[in-house]
């Protein structure tokens, strides 16, 4: 038997760290903005007998690589626990379309689109939202991203109100429709390191920005607010600060990806080519052209 899901990368412009919850993962969380696109994560997972096997389970990888199974691990371990699948082996196989450690919340769109492959294909039937909570504590638990999953969970263009998995988190969706969405990708950063060593910059700026958009609800606000939370929190890099400069010379607007050396436009969709005219001075980029995926997170029936 297999089954298949998909989950959107997501891109967070700016956040707020929710730790106070100490001991309860799903309360733990973000509360920001930010947008989910039609790459991302799609995961087949195939379970057959178990036969002789040292392990009970494959994890690979197809398109960007990750370095870590953590997540996967953390995951399917979760799902044990709610069977006897002591003589199941599970094959799971990742297609990752987005870079890896960029800011696109790669770790999240595994542990969800899994969470949603193994309930499909082990028939536990879980609500939907305790499917998310696996993904959202394996996030935490492994300490890879606080809100990825809970926005990539609903999709679209999110403003996370309140922080925490999904079915505890709540999120409001800006309609941003007929926009396209360009990044390009430099090199990544650790977003462990930086929660730790910035926390307190982040979550002064954040929780403010956060009102400010539930008062405009503007995609180009979003990415001026952007800009002002990563020149705040000094992740800014002289390539990046060169790049942005010449977007704004040609009146584009544009973000930050956090964590990671990436800039994002959201643009009406005929300013497309001349944004790429611009990223495409930049070979050492990995360039990304895209959508707002709307959906979220889902099983898929191909």
């Amino acid at each position: 038997m297999e089954a298949k899901a998909f989950c959107p990368a997501h891109v967070t412009g700016f956040f707020k760290a929710h730790f106070e919850n100490k001991g309860v993962p799903e309360k733990f969380g973000s509360m920001g903005a930010g947008f989910s696109i039609k790459e991302g994560v799609t995961t087949k997972v195939i379970i057959s007998s178990k036969d002789k096997e040292d392990s009970n389970c494959k994890i690979s990888t197809e398109g960007f690589q990750s370095d870590k199974t953590d997540v996967s691990e953390f995951v399917l371990n979760e799902f044990l626990k709610m069977g006897k699948f002591d003589d199941v082996y599970f094959d799971i196989q990742h297609k990752i379309s987005i870079p890896v450690g960029y800011g696109l919340g790669s770790s999240g769109a595994v542990a969800l689109s899994l969470a949603y492959a193994l309930d499909k294909v082990l028939q536990t039937k879980l609500d939907r939202t305790e499917i998310g909570k696996i993904a959202h504590n394996a996030e935490v638990s492994c300490k890879t991203g606080l809100g990825d999953v809970l926005a990539s969970y609903h999709g679209g263009f999110e403003i996370r109100v309140k922080p925490g998995a999904p079915g505890i988190g709540q999120v409001e969706k800006i309609d941003a429709s007929n926009i396209s969405v360009i990044m390009i990708c430099f090199s990544p950063i650790s977003t462990n390191r930086f929660i730790q060593d910035q926390l307190s910059k982040i979550n002064g700026l954040g929780g403010k920005m956060v009102n400010r958009l539930l008062e405009s609800k503007n995609y180009e606000n979003f990415q001026d607010m952007s800009l002002e939370f990563a020149k705040y929190i000094d992740v800014m890099t002289p390539r990046m600060e060169k790049l942005i400069d010449e977007l704004s010379e040609n009146g584009i607007k544009c973000g930050v990806a956090l964590f990671g050396e990436t800039i994002f436009s959201m643009i009406p969709t005929k300013f497309e080519n001349k944004v790429l005219e611009i990223f495409n001075k930049y070979p050492e980029g990995k360039i990304i052209t895209s959508q707002l995926d709307v959906e979220g997170a889902r099983v898929l029936n191909n």
